[in-house]
């Protein structure tokens, strides 16, 4: 005869005691796969350990969330008034890390209502669809992209920086001007893509023997950039 279990208030629980070890373990494994992928292929300099932390707790919690709903209309919406109290006011600073989390809720709710072959699957796409993005570098619009910033001394040629900045780029436009207080050198900020056939420093070694020109910094601005 199966095994009936029942809470402390003597309503009935949707799963028996090794289908609630399993889904957390399910649950543990899936975040963890999860916060993996994630630190493998992140980029920039957003990375946070915590939010990766974040990852396998989201992923948990939402499991025992929903075995603690089951079936009960009355419990989901009680859960939703106590979360509703909750604020988060912790900032993304990467929109890819909401995917995650999305992520982390989904396969979590998959896991903690013992649909193990879709949390197995869904594991899997999620993973591989992140590393085929990783390594395709999709919707990148350049694959060799830069911000060129450097100092122009107004009495000088400017003609001399424009054609260095041609014969070394495919593509160029000027993003920022700002004068000196004295009114002497300008500060440029360009964004450009190098040729083919040209590296980073034949373009900063070009810049750097001008005369009129100083302080050549070249960004690599491969994801978002602040300039």
């Amino acid at each position: 005869m199966e095994n009936i279990l029942l809470n402390p208030e003597g309503n009935l629980l949707n799963y028996s005691n090794i289908e609630m070890v399993v889904n957390i373990t399910a649950a543990i494994l899936i975040g963890i796969i999860l916060s993996t992928v994630y630190r493998a292929t992140h980029k920039g300099l957003s990375y946070s350990q915590s939010f990766c932390q974040t990852i396998v707790f989201v992923t948990l919690i939402v499991a025992l969330i929903m075995m603690v709903i089951g079936g009960s209309l009355a419990r989901a919406f009680a859960l939703v008034g106590a979360l509703s109290i909750i604020r988060f006011r912790t900032v993304l600073k990467d929109t890819k890390d909401m995917s995650y989390i999305f992520g982390a809720l989904a396969l979590g709710m998959a896991a903690g209502t013992s649909n193990y072959f879709l949390a197995a699957i869904g594991t899997f796409s999620v993973s591989l669809l992140a590393f085929f993005l990783h390594f395709t570098n999709f919707g990148a619009v350049y694959k060799s992209e830069f911000i060129l910033r450097f100092r122009f001394t107004q009495q000088g040629n400017s003609q001399a920086y424009l054609e260095a900045i041609n014969e070394n780029c495919k593509r160029s436009s000027l993003l920022h001007m700002e004068p000196s207080a004295d009114n002497n050198n300008l500060s440029l900020t360009y964004d450009i893509a190098l040729r083919d056939d040209m590296l980073a420093k034949d373009l900063t070694q070009s810049l750097g023997a001008l005369e009129d020109i100083s302080e050549v910094v070249l960004i690599a601005s491969k994801n978002d950039v602040d300039y």
